[in-house]
């Protein structure tokens, strides 16, 4: 109450500041670490904060004596362990990303993205070589990036024609894309249940669809038989997608989060027999 009485309104407002600055600190590295090994990292921090208290409470001393050795030899550990990220956090400092990004900058590499995209896939089609590309969006993919081969590579067509290339070691299972890299290839999604998918989709098809039901992923679906690509989101698929439609949406959900639900006349499915 004394420290609440003795405030006055320009202290006030400075802590009002104050907060608001290490919240927004925080938040900003939040992002940046989504989706990254460090999240294992900060569980795992967690969990020794909370040894460390107990054997405090409790006055153990074997164990507060272990946990003062993990939190002098840590720190270092942490730096060396995690130096991909740190040096990633750091880089995007320097460039001043870290807490903005301007539009044009954002749609540059958007367009860029969905450019390469769109190459590999008409050269996908074409041939009638199956594919599935899913794009990570809010939610973190790493349980099925870690179920592929990881590549961890800049997004080019080339490189994704090359993968999806029949009898190759890396041709089946899906790729991941997080934001302008290619995570890994080969990845093994969760298959859809849901009892009105059409019985003439595949197994690429439900994975495809499967994923977007746990996530609020995107995926493109090339199929193998017909050639004719499929896009699914929310659960729900459109197939045999003309490249406008396919570039206006990819464009749109990959710019912004939506939040109003889209119109089911987009989403009717169409006739026809994939793979």
């Amino acid at each position: 109450m004394d420290y609440l009485r003795d405030l006055t309104f320009k202290s006030s407002i400075k802590e009002i500041i104050d907060i608001v600055i290490v919240s927004y600190v925080i938040y900003k590295l939040i992002l940046l670490l989504r989706g990254t090994r460090a999240v294992q990292l900060l569980k795992g921090i967690f969990v020794v904060v909370i040894a460390w208290a107990i054997s405090v409470w409790f006055d153990l001393n074997t164990l507060k004596w272990m946990m003062n050795q993990t939190f002098n030899f840590g720190v270092l550990a942490v730096i060396i362990i995690f130096q991909p990220e740190l040096r990633r956090a750091l880089e995007q400092l320097g460039r001043g990303k870290l807490f903005s990004r301007s539009t044009s900058e954002e749609d540059a590499l958007i367009n860029e993205r969905i450019g390469e995209i769109l190459k590999a896939v008409n050269y996908l089609c074409r041939r009638k070589i199956g594919a599935l590309i899913v794009f990570e969006r809010e939610t973190g993919l790493n349980e099925y990036i870690e179920s592929g081969i990881p590549i961890r590579a800049e997004i080019s067509s080339e490189l994704l024609i090359n993968i999806f290339i029949p009898n190759t070691p890396l041709h089946d299972g899906a790729i991941i894309l997080r934001q302008n890299q290619l995570m890994a290839a080969a990845c093994y999604l969760p298959l859809s249940e849901n009892p009105f998918i059409s019985k003439e989709l595949g197994t690429r098809h439900r994975a495809g669809i499967g994923v977007s039901e746990m996530s609020d992923a995107i995926s493109v679906i090339v199929s193998e038989e017909t050639g004719q690509v499929s896009l699914a989101i929310n659960g729900l698929v459109v197939r045999d997608i003309k490249e406008e439609s396919l570039i206006s949406k990819l464009y749109e959900e990959l710019k912004t989060k939506k939040t109003t639900k889209e119109k089911s006349s987009f989403w009717k499915r169409k006739g026809g027999s994939d793979g």
